[in-house]
């Protein structure tokens, strides 16, 4: 076999057995405060315990032809035969333990959470504005295609057009698994409509991704608050500058600063900022834990530092590149219109194998 190692047969037991136990306990009927945590574990379990029998047959089958072909009472026929389907045998074997293993890494504990994308337009003008207005309808395409919610928090807008800043929540399970490569510098180069010569122009714009945290993860203490209400800017309207609605609220350990004005409920905007603020202090106390952890940090798709460039779109060419890795795909405009799987994909390969090296 290959020299992927895989987890001794006293761990795969104990997943089975584990899967077992919350089967019955569900279908004997949990009590509803446990019910929801009880799914969550089955359904995560679940491809566990599919590529453990994968992974468990594919040993079976490989024992029984080696069985045959040890057999001096096996005929010359049929030892033959087993010689031939070997090598497939044992292929499917290094494949099913690839799986396994990959299943059972580490897992970033943050993964299944809901995350705030935070998209600042950088160097560019008002090119870069557009550029950041492009991305988050990217994003907020993809995020539809798999079913999450997209709510804009807070938006500066460009002056003509696109975003300065805009911050957004995308809500659903696993969003910052998908998500988590995303933060760095982007880089886009094409014409701006504005360019009478047809000179190509760079900008780019910075991305965060950042995992909502809940109450147990981040405890803010009240009095570390500073909490201001101010009125609402925007375009105008009957309901702009009339009420104090807004919220700004700074974390004065830190001196981390959150504002919401997207709502005209003044409860509502100190919901969503207490949230982003939650948000920057865990995503905070993660990169203090990472930086701790210089073998972890080696583990991580580029350096994850935000002014990284990590990927370039040239529209005059219709190819988007990722620096990281190294991938160049010419599907330019299914990318815009949120087609990201291609990438993300190769993005948590090339992680999975980060960290199945580290394990070999």
């Amino acid at each position: 076999m290959s020299d992927i190692s895989t987890p001794p047969p006293e761990r795969l037991a104990a997943i089975i057995d584990r899967h077992a136990v919350l089967t019955a306990t569900l279908a004997a009927g949990a009590d509803s405060e446990s019910f929801v945590a009880l799914s969550r574990e089955l359904s995560e379990l679940d491809p566990v315990v599919e590529a453990i029998t994968a992974y468990q047959t594919a040993q079976r089958n490989l024992a029984e032809i080696d069985a045959l072909i040890a057999d001096p009472e096996t005929d010359r026929e049929l030892r033959a035969f087993a010689g031939d389907e070997r090598p497939e045998a044992n292929a499917q074997l290094v494949e099913a333990a690839r799986a396994l293993t990959i299943m059972l890494l580490p897992r970033d504990a943050a993964d299944e959470k809901s995350a705030i994308l935070e998209i600042r337009a950088g160097t560019g003008g008002d090119e870069a504005s557009l550029f950041a207005g492009d991305l988050l309808r990217m994003y907020t395409r993809y995020a539809a295609a798999r079913g999450w919610s997209v709510e804009v928090l807070s938006e500066s807008p460009g002056t003509s057009g696109g975003y300065k800043e805009v911050i957004a929540e995308v809500s659903g399970r696993g969003v910052f698994a998908r998500f988590k490569f995303e933060s760095g510098t982007h880089r886009v180069q094409r014409v701006p409509e504005t360019e009478a010569s047809g000179r190509i122009h760079t900008s780019a714009a910075t991305v965060a991704v950042l995992p909502e945290a809940q109450d147990v993860d981040v405890s803010i203490d009240e009095s570390d608050l500073r909490i201001e209400t101010m009125r609402a800017g925007g375009a105008g309207g009957q309901h702009v500058n009339k009420t104090e609605s807004a919220i700004r609220i700074t974390h004065i350990p830190t001196n981390t600063v959150v504002l919401v004005q997207d709502e005209r409920s003044q409860h509502r905007n100190r919901a969503k900022a207490m949230a982003m603020l939650r948000a920057k202090l865990y995503d905070a106390e993660r990169n203090r834990a990472d930086a701790e952890r210089a073998e972890d940090r080696r583990l991580q798709v580029g350096s994850g530092d935000r002014s990284e460039r990590i990927r370039t779109y040239n529209f005059p060419q219709g190819r988007v590149t990722d620096h990281r890795i190294n991938l160049t795909l010419y599907k330019l405009d299914e990318v815009m219109m949120g087609d990201l799987d291609q990438l993300l994909d190769a993005l948590i390969a090339e992680h999975q194998a980060a960290l199945l090296a580290r394990q070999s």
